[in-house]
């Protein structure tokens, strides 16, 4: 009696851990995220080959390379320039940031801070400095000057970034959100290509005519478009071969690994070669150097953006596509065992409140049923989830959205029942018994 009671506890106790596994795995991915993808990236920003053209001879500028790198070796790229003009002109093609005429008596700086106010105050800072050392005794003044303002509404430079985030989280969430409606594969990419529109028109729309912190181009519409289907495409790609687990994915790609990358709030030349590699690669990365460069620059670096994000949306379509292919090629027994693609999706931040189902199994003379299996399926037989009983008979169904389902009891040698059960999210937890008959067969057999 003392085994069975241990093993019951044992078993009690790995369905508590199954549980809590199963439903807390959101916010682990969250903790992992904030603690090695955002504090690596932004808690010691330093500068990596800041490029800086230098309108001085080739041996001045070697000079000044090299007292660079005595002081932050690795940290300032100087690029010889045959004129102030030709300094100036590199700024404004994005080929450096900054723009330095090492005069002896009037020295010149010239920035852009629609590079990112972060990135302009790190090289005046570090240009007053170099300034101040090559004169000890009395350092003429450094005169700054602003090659590439920001708009009113967008003083820190920080503007892309806003917008790529309103194109990301709305579309990732309206993908988890959708999960549960019940739609077809063609109506729910019909849903999600629109909506990711309306989104992207909405992004646009309201910093631009609203706040003025991003021109009136209609290029930039453009690219907030191409990079809210690249979310919500890739994203719904993602659920066929991720099931429930999907957001994990979504959110490490977009998020986690996105935003550290962007270059929004810390240029990439200040941050760790990981995320300076992804820059390029990542969607969120090429919308803001799009937005950036329509509003403030020439449109001269547009090539990469269109072509990455174009890939993303390729991608997208590709994963939905084979998702297709992969439910058409299931056996029966195979759909019968799996959850259907457009199985819900438990996310907490979108979920709230949810309904616990939970009761026993017996037979008709009161003994547990160990090993039943119940199924929850919506009113027009979607599956939800499926689980066994306990030991003792007693199963638990968590993670239930409000609303009618059916509940449906199988064991071996027993008669299958079936009830409809009303979900209400002012009761979370619901009680269900189970009590089947078992199933003989014609007399004089054994049952089976």
């Amino acid at each position: 009696m003392d085994e069975a009671l241990k093993q019951e506890h044992t078993t009690q106790v790995g369905a508590t851990v199954r549980t809590l596994m199963g439903n807390l795995w959101l916010p682990a991915v969250f903790l992992a995220g904030l603690l090695f993808c955002y504090l690596p990236a932004f808690h010691h920003a330093a500068p990596h080959g800041v490029r800086i053209a230098v309108a001085a001879p080739a041996h001045t500028t070697s000079t000044l390379q090299a007292a660079f790198d005595r002081t932050a070796p690795g940290a300032f790229d100087l690029r010889q320039a045959d004129s102030v003009r030709t300094a100036r002109e590199a700024v404004l093609h994005q080929d450096t940031v900054a723009a330095w005429q090492p005069d002896t008596h009037h020295p010149q700086l010239y920035l852009a801070k629609a590079d990112g106010s972060s990135l302009e105050t790190l090289v005046e800072n570090a240009v007053g400095a170099a300034t101040a050392a090559q004169h000890p005794e009395a350092a003429p003044q450094l005169q700054v000057h602003e090659l590439v303002p920001t708009l009113p509404g967008d003083t820190s430079g920080t503007t892309g970034l806003y917008l790529a985030l309103a194109c990301t989280l709305p579309c990732y969430f309206m993908v988890v959100s959708l999960q549960r409606a019940g739609f077809s594969r063609r109506k729910q990419v019909l849903t999600y290509v629109c909506g990711a529109l309306v989104i992207a028109g909405l992004t646009y729309v309201v910093p631009a005519y609203g706040y003025h912190a991003v021109t009136k181009n209609p290029l930039i519409l453009l690219y907030l478009c191409l990079m809210a289907e690249a979310v919500t495409l890739t994203s719904f790609g993602l659920v066929a071969f991720f099931g429930r687990f999907f957001p994990a994915v979504a959110v490490v790609v977009f998020m986690m690994l996105g935003m550290p990358s962007s270059g929004g709030t810390v240029a990439t030349d200040m941050v760790p070669a990981f995320f300076r590699f992804l820059h390029p690669v990542l969607p969120m990365g090429n919308v803001v150097d799009a937005v950036r460069d329509i509003g403030y620059f020439h449109h001269e670096n547009l090539l990469r953006p269109t072509l990455v994000l174009s890939a993303w949306i390729a991608l997208g379509s590709l994963l939905i596509l084979l998702g297709w292919v992969k439910e058409l090629v299931r056996t029966p027994a195979e759909r019968a065992q799996a959850l259907p693609p457009a199985a819900p999706v438990d996310d907490p931040t979108m979920e709230m409140p949810l309904c616990t189902l939970t009761g026993r199994a017996t037979d008709r003379s009161g003994l547990p049923l160990a090993g039943a299996t119940i199924t929850v399926t919506t009113e027009h037989g979607r599956g939800i989830l499926r689980t066994t009983t306990t030991a003792d008979g007693s199963y638990t169904a968590a993670n239930l959205n409000p609303g009618s389902v059916i509940v449906l009891a199988t064991a071996p040698g027993h008669l299958p029942s079936v009830t409809r059960v009303r979900l209400h999210s002012i009761r979370p937890v619901h009680y269900q018994d189970f009590s089947l008959d078992t199933r003989y067969a014609p007399e004089g057999l054994l049952p089976v």
